[in-house]
């Protein structure tokens, strides 16, 4: 009985057959058997790489033709002959016809070259895989030929996750490269230095544009070698509460932090997309004032920055739109911790979406004012009398418990009482409610539907739009609307 190794190495040679590889061939004779859409695509894949292409066949696509025609290929105008795979690096049979294609596999097989016949794993000796570019890093994805459907998907989820700046990444790693060998002679040693470079600070600044400040971090690193700072605090915006309307910068800071300072109006839904291990701590405040203060927020976004860990504030909406994420960031610059700010779909923008209502409209209103109402302290601090000009659309944010004070303040500001209003609780979630009613009525409606926090009002002609171009659930007329 053949030993447990044996076995298991004869499972997977079962079911790998192909050994991923890179062939460098850049200025090499490669050859494409075929003139059609197919063909021209792999023309293309191989000059992108440098290659010189010699394609035969005896009726070329116009592009095809035209590539000829600049210089960019040899094209040969006749039947293949199997001495053509003579001297070529790869050769590819894309023809369309598999009698064809198998005089092509054959005679590059008994020249010992490599060959791909299109769409024909069993005559291949190589595959081409699905590529993710981002020169000089590239991904390439295989299922070894037997679903190229299902690696063309896993292609397009990775083109979602691995932005461009991975490229730029890669070409700054590459330009320290040769001075990081010299300083970090054990294998140890530089894995541990580039585990910091392209998840710390350095990545960041590069991604960020800062290529001077991600220079001056290597070179103290270089010089400190005992100290490799970690500490990083990411500002996040979750979006009003559709988990579909984080922005993959948001995921992606989920994704690696370590702790996270949660709002309460960040759903279950959202912190489940965080990385498991992430210890959460929540930190919001509830609309009577509830819950940690924000010197105590700035408190524990320091202490854990500080420990070298990767530290994600996590923001109802957008963090820099009445979610104190400015204060934040001062805070953080004041104790020298770096910090990246990520945006986030903000309320007014999302909420009033999913109601069908557009803050702006050529017809309806010119300009947009977003103001907080959370207390009456702040309502007092408004400048009602800015806002009570026509063609304005006006977002409160918070303004549940305090519509009479709303309603109040713009009647006397002269702001007529039918101008139309909109309360939309909830928005973008399956349970969202939205009362289409006019200023004069705004408190009484909050009180008659029993509308809580979290709500957005959005006061002006817009709001009537909500009944035309509702698009998320239904709306009978005037009042209570919820979702199907």
């Amino acid at each position: 009985m053949r030993p447990a190794s044996d076995r298991h190495r004869a499972r997977l040679l079962s079911t790998v057959r192909h050994l991923p590889i890179f062939v460098d061939v850049a200025g090499a004779p490669t050859l494409v058997v075929g003139g059609g859409v197919v063909a021209a695509r792999k023309v293309a894949r191989l000059r992108w790489v440098g290659a010189i292409v010699t394609v035969i066949a005896p009726a070329a696509e116009p592009q095809v033709n035209e590539q000829a025609a600049q210089g960019g290929i040899r094209l040969v105008d006749r039947e293949f002959q199997p001495s053509d795979v003579a001297g070529m690096r790869v050769v590819i049979a894309a023809t369309g016809d598999r009698a064809v294609n198998l005089e092509v596999a054959r005679a590059a097989r008994e020249a010992g070259i490599l060959v791909n016949v299109v769409d024909d794993a069993e005559l291949s000796g190589f595959i081409l895989p699905a590529i993710v570019d981002r020169s000089p890093l590239v991904v390439a994805i295989s299922s070894s030929g037997v679903a190229p459907m299902l690696a063309t998907a896993v292609r397009a989820q990775l083109e979602i996750f691995l932005d461009h700046s991975w490229g730029q990444l890669a070409r700054f790693a590459q330009k320290w490269r040769p001075i990081i060998r010299r300083s970090r002679a054990g294998v140890a040693g530089r894995r541990k230095f580039y585990e910091w470079l392209l998840e710390g600070p350095v990545a960041r600044a590069v991604r960020a544009g800062q290529t001077k400040q991600a220079n001056r971090l290597i070179v103290k690193a270089l010089a400190e070698p005992a100290a490799l700072p970690r500490g990083f605090v990411s500002l996040v915006g979750a979006g009003p509460g559709d988990p579909g309307l984080l922005t993959l910068h948001a995921l992606r800071a989920l994704q690696r932090a370590d702790v996270i300072l949660a709002d309460k109006l960040v759903g279950p839904e959202i912190r489940a997309l965080a990385r498991r291990e992430a210890e959460f701590i929540d930190v919001g405040k509830s609309p009577g004032g509830q819950g940690e203060s924000q010197a105590r927020i700035h408190e524990l976004l320091v202490l854990h920055a500080r420990r070298g860990r990767q530290v994600v504030r996590l923001k109802g909406g957008d963090p820099l739109i009445f979610g104190r994420g400015g204060e934040e960031a001062q805070c953080l610059v004041q104790h020298g911790i770096a910090f990246e700010i990520v945006p986030g779909i903000s309320a007014a923008n999302a909420c009033a979406a999913y109601a069908g209502i557009p803050l702006t409209h050529r017809d309806h209103a010119q300009t947009l004012h977003l103001v907080t109402a959370h207390c009456a302290r702040s309502v007092d601090r408004i400048d009602w009398a800015g806002l009570a000009h026509r063609g304005q659309t006006l977002a409160v944010y918070m303004g549940v418990a305090t519509a009479a004070l709303v309603r109040d303040r713009l009647l006397a500001a002269h702001v007529p009482a039918a101008t139309p209003a909109a309360i939309i609780e909830n928005g973008t979630l399956p349970h969202q409610r939205v009362v289409i009613t006019d200023l004069g009525k705004l408190a009484d409606a909050v009180g008659e539907h029993a509308i809580e926090s979290p709500a957005l009002l959005i006061i002006g002609e817009v709001a009537t739009l909500g009944r035309e171009l509702a698009w998320f659930g239904t709306i009978p007329g005037d009042g209570f609307r919820k979702t199907a």
